[in-house]
């Protein structure tokens, strides 16, 4: 007990003495403290930091004020020449954005045989490359290694809709292109046309996409076609056993499968049924009556908020308006995914090699 005594009166003592060191190291520590969390936040945020930083309207107003003019008249020559290239540069955009972020990664020739983001099994069926290097070629001519080929993605899927009558929105730019391209992360990114309404939530949540965007940016089958072959499972194997989708309207059914023989032959499918190459809300009218040509379209019919939404632009006379207004943001907020801005990444001179 004396011992303990003692000890106490002593330490009271020095504490006194000791009190001004303490919090000069106090100070000190907090300043390390907060210099090493800024060290290791820069050291992981790479691409995937705080999503749109760094992204405004207008970036290129002094740098290249042609810019978006020279990408719309391209764009516009090649879609008057055929108008299905439209959902090829919106599709485009997606396919880019949910891979490594929207960084261009999806336009990247391999560097070995085989390996790149449009090798894998998901991109086979993209296209519209080449009308991408005719923008980013214009645009060359006029403001040399200024525009990424990321923010002419983003630019030709806006022009894309708004020339098939869509909506136009003030697209976000200052992107720059990322240098890496792998395959193998396309497959393991990209929504399968097949997921269910869990799966395709988990995909969305995944890239910081909330459920109703979700409804919205799947009103991008507006515009499109797809193949007998991807619809095959639904109307001739949907559980293995031969049989057809029951979420597939009957008659719906039977009209595709005169269309479509088992094994995927047959000709190519709109995706929005005598709409397809027009950017309005009629896609999602053919969702609510069970018409929706895709397993995944079907499943917005699954989640509440999904549904509401689908019932909502089917339904509401004011549908074409607030179909085009929740579109455009929702394409801004998907176009933020893990964005290279600043000093990250470069500004490609051919969009499918890095420099």
């Amino acid at each position: 007990q004396h011992n303990t005594n003692s000890f106490i009166a002593t330490t009271d003592t020095l504490a006194a003495a000791f009190d001004h060191i303490h919090r000069e190291m106090a100070v000190q520590t907090r300043v390390v403290s907060i210099f090493f969390i800024q060290l290791v936040l820069l050291a992981v945020s790479g691409p995937n930091r705080v999503d749109g930083a760094g992204l405004r309207t207008g970036y290129y107003d002094e740098s290249c004020p042609d810019a978006e003019t020279i990408a719309l008249k391209t764009i516009r020559k090649a879609i008057s020449k055929d108008v299905t290239v439209a959902a090829a540069l919106l599709r485009l955009h997606f396919h880019d954005c949910f891979v490594r972020g929207c960084e261009a990664s999806v336009l990247l020739d391999a560097a070995e045989e085989g390996d790149a983001e449009k090798d894998a099994s998901p991109n086979f069926s993209l296209r519209g490359y080449d009308v991408i290097d005719d923008v980013k070629s214009a645009i060359e001519t006029s403001c040399p290694g200024v525009v990424s080929c990321a923010d002419i993605l983003a630019l030709a899927a806006r022009d894309a809709v708004r020339l098939t009558g869509g909506s136009f929105w003030k697209a976000e730019t200052g992107r720059r292109d990322g240098r890496i391209s792998l395959s193998k992360e396309a497959d393991e990114n990209l929504p399968s046309s097949n997921f269910n309404i869990a799966q395709l939530k988990q995909n969305f949540a995944s890239k910081g996409l909330t459920k109703k965007d979700l409804a919205v940016l799947s009103g991008a089958h507006t515009i499109g076609v797809t193949s007998c072959f991807v619809i095959n499972d639904r109307l001739y194997n949907f559980t293995g056993r031969s049989d057809t989708d029951p979420a597939l309207d009957p008659t719906f059914a039977t009209e595709l499968k005169k269309k479509c023989k088992p094994g995927g032959g047959g000709p190519v499918l709109e995706l929005d049924q005598g709409s397809s190459t027009v950017s309005d809300a009629h896609f999602y009218k053919a969702v609510r009556q069970n018409r929706g040509l895709l397993t995944s379209d079907a499943a917005l019919l699954n989640d509440h908020v999904t549904r509401a939404y689908v019932k909502r632009q089917s339904t509401s006379a004011a549908a074409g308006a607030t179909f085009g207004r929740d579109f455009g943001k929702s394409m801004v907020k998907m176009g933020e995914i893990g964005v290279l801005t600043g000093n990250e990444g470069e500004i490609r001179k051919r969009c499918a090699f890095v420099n």
